[in-house]
């Protein structure tokens, strides 16, 4: 790949502007963070149920399905996937760890990815008010928190200060556009002002200097697609921008290629919000599976009760299906993205962003996204 001079420094580690975002189930593992950090990026793994990569793993937990097997399998799996990624990588970019707070196992997940060896962890789903004391004796591990605005930003600021650590840069997500789970208790407030980029980037400044710390590198997330995009937000200071679908449709993502195809076949039309188990609203593609679910969701919902999970272990702390909470959604989460991760269109859960595909509908290379968002010269004219 050409040479490109815009960057941004994490832990003595100088990396692409553009940051490659955590997808779970398994849609970004060790071949997908691996060939982005190989470029000079940072590649991202989700933690979630990795084990169905790998099919001694799977087996095993066939034998023994019970929790603490399928735990201690996706601790080895992720164990796996962060070496694979770093011999990928050849000493090149940085490989972080995406952790949802809101799992159950957040904790080992964390102690997991630092003993393994990742670069960073990444946090979401929730507030990582923790994030300091389960990395205590990892000082070299960079901590990445995603927020959604100046006001949670300067909450983990005040909690982090009283343990004499920062985070090393923060994922400034706009839940308007975004894929996955959305950081915003209900889609009634996707338009709240202070999401805006450019005044979220403002208020984070003036946060840092209220708190009398030094700017902390920014990662701008949700609804980039466009080189102009890119250019614009870090000339209002962004040190970088986050690209998650659009990594997910690359010739090196980790899911099988129907998930692929998938994606880029979606129109806006076909992507929807609505509340998912975690008690938080998500986006998606209307595939046969979400479009026959929320034909029947008020009724799924109207009948909710507390019930043991499907799948044999606990994989969110709050399961609105499990816990029988019925203004959530009322379905195995894990069972429907592992569906979508081998490509089963009927039952799967494709997440996908609300805006275009930087490259419209073609599967490519991660060099060939990083040039046309990054080099003026690979743009078409």
């Amino acid at each position: 790949m050409q040479t490109i001079q815009q960057g941004f420094t994490l832990k003595n580690k100088w990396l692409l502007p553009v940051v490659q975002g955590g997808m779970g189930v398994g849609v970004s593992a060790h071949r997908l963070a691996g060939s982005v950090a190989q470029l000079g990026g940072l590649g991202t793994i989700s933690s979630v149920d990795l084990r169905r990569h790998h099919p001694d793993l799977m087996q095993r937990c066939a034998a023994d399905d019970s929790k603490a097997t399928i735990n201690a399998c996706n601790l080895l799996a992720l164990d796996r996937e962060i070496k694979a990624a770093k011999a990928l990588a050849q000493g090149r970019g940085a490989i972080a760890v995406n952790i949802m707070k809101a799992v159950q196992a957040y904790p080992e997940y964390v102690r997991q990815a630092c003993q393994s060896g990742a670069d960073a962890i990444v946090v979401g789903a929730g507030l990582p008010l923790d994030l300091p004391e389960l990395t205590a004796d990892y000082p070299e591990v960079a901590l990445i928190p995603i927020l959604s605005d100046a006001r949670g930003i300067q909450l983990v600021l005040r909690k982090w200060l009283r343990k004499n650590r920062l985070p090393d840069a923060i994922v400034i997500e706009h839940p308007k556009f975004a894929a996955g789970h959305l950081g915003l208790a209900d889609v009634i407030h996707m338009d709240n002002a202070n999401y805006q980029f450019d005044l979220a980037i403002q208020q984070t400044q003036e946060v840092f200097e209220k708190l009398g710390i030094a700017p902390i590198p920014l990662i701008m997330a949700g609804g980039i697609h466009q080189p102009e995009q890119v250019q614009q937000l870090l000339s209002l200071g962004a040190s970088a921008v986050q690209l998650g679908s659009a990594f997910a449709v690359t010739e090196e993502c980790d899911a099988h290629p129907n998930f692929k195809q998938v994606l880029v076949d979606a129109e806006p039309k076909d992507i929807v919000t609505f509340m998912s188990v975690a008690g938080l609203p998500a986006r998606a593609v209307r595939t046969p599976w979400l479009d026959a679910y929320l034909h029947k969701e008020t009724k799924l919902q109207q009948v909710a009760k507390e019930r043991d999970c499907s799948e044999g272990f606990d994989c969110l702390a709050f399961c609105g299906l499990r816990d029988g909470v019925a203004k959530s959604g009322q379905f195995c989460i894990d069972r429907q993205l592992a569906y979508a991760l081998v490509g089963d269109v009927a039952r799967g859960l494709f997440f996908r962003g609300s805006e275009a595909l930087p490259l419209g509908k073609r599967i490519a290379p991660v060099k060939e996204l990083f040039e046309y968002l990054l080099l003026p010269q690979a743009r078409p004219v």
